[in-house]
């Protein structure tokens, strides 16, 4: 009995001693957030690269503790559709405001790594990872060597900004999106439909983002072999049985047509992150 509980501690003593080494803010704030205003951040929170410099000084408000794990871990679809059932409803529902300033100018990462140390110190959070092997669909080329028209290279000779100069919303530049290394929305070419793209993202990248936003019952993940990165465009109707008034390709339909892809079911390995612990904050 003792050897068992000595393992079940072994994941927590291991998330207390990285926690000792990784970067903090020098100050921080959590506070139940009580105004019911949307949700804002001085940076964008998602798993892309686009970052707003602020001099260290992080706020944001209005979120709940799950997109605040998913930005310290970069945390994208594939393992949102495993980490939510491991949390308690409080974690998904309840809205905190956190302020933190931090010494210099750090980077996107840095606050990741930050955010972390803030969140197992306020939310008492312990985490590991593990890798299991599960149900997937895979990206795989329609036709070897050949991707479909809205799918191509990346070119480095196109300026590809990541950092925002304000908090605003990326804009659009030829049909796709102004800044690089992360997927926006973009104007759709007729009304009830989705449109999305990137520049300079991977094949990997995509099918991890819209795992968890599609929702086809399993982690989406890239087997086709394409190596680089790549900008891209997507347009589809939501939903498996769109309303008879709106016209367009299911998803399956545009990843076929418009890039190219189609969607294997197989088996894969994934990494995945464990919440060991976590308990709602004392407010300071």
């Amino acid at each position: 009995m003792l050897y068992r509980r000595a393992l079940l501690a072994l994941p927590v003593l291991a998330a207390m001693l990285a926690a000792q080494t990784e970067p903090k803010f020098d100050v921080a704030s959590v506070k139940p957030s009580r105004s019911g205003s949307p949700s804002t951040s001085n940076f964008p929170l998602g798993p892309g690269d686009v970052y707003v410099r602020n001099g260290g000084y992080l706020t944001a408000k209005g979120f709940p503790l799950t997109t605040y794990i998913a930005f310290a871990y970069k945390i994208i679809g594939n393992q949102s559709q495993f980490l939510l059932p491991q949390l308690p409803d409080w974690a998904k529902t309840d809205r905190y405001d956190i302020q933190a300033r931090a010494e210099g100018d750090p980077g996107k990462d840095q606050m990741r790594l930050m955010m972390r140390s803030l969140l197992a110190d306020r939310f008492h959070l312990v985490t590991h990872y593990e890798d299991r092997e599960v149900p997937v669909l895979a990206f795989a080329l329609v036709r070897a060597g050949k991707t479909g028209p809205q799918l191509q290279p990346h070119s480095d000779e196109t300026p590809c900004p990541t950092e925002q100069p304000t908090a605003a919303a990326p804009g659009v530049v030829n049909g796709l999106p102004a800044f690089c290394n992360g997927m926006y929305p973009l104007p759709p070419s007729a009304p009830g439909r989705l449109r999305f793209g990137g520049r300079r993202v991977t094949l990997a990248f995509i099918a991890d983002t819209f795992s968890a936003g599609v929702n086809l019952g399993r982690p989406l993940i890239d087997q086709s072999g394409l190596q680089g990165t790549v900008d891209f465009s997507l347009e589809w109707v939501q939903g498996a049985e769109p309303p008879a008034d709106v016209d367009g390709p299911t998803f399956q339909e545009a990843l076929r047509d418009q890039l190219g892809i189609k969607l294997v079911s197989t088996k894969a390995p994934l990494r995945i992150l464990v919440v060991d612990r976590v308990e709602r904050p004392t407010e300071n």
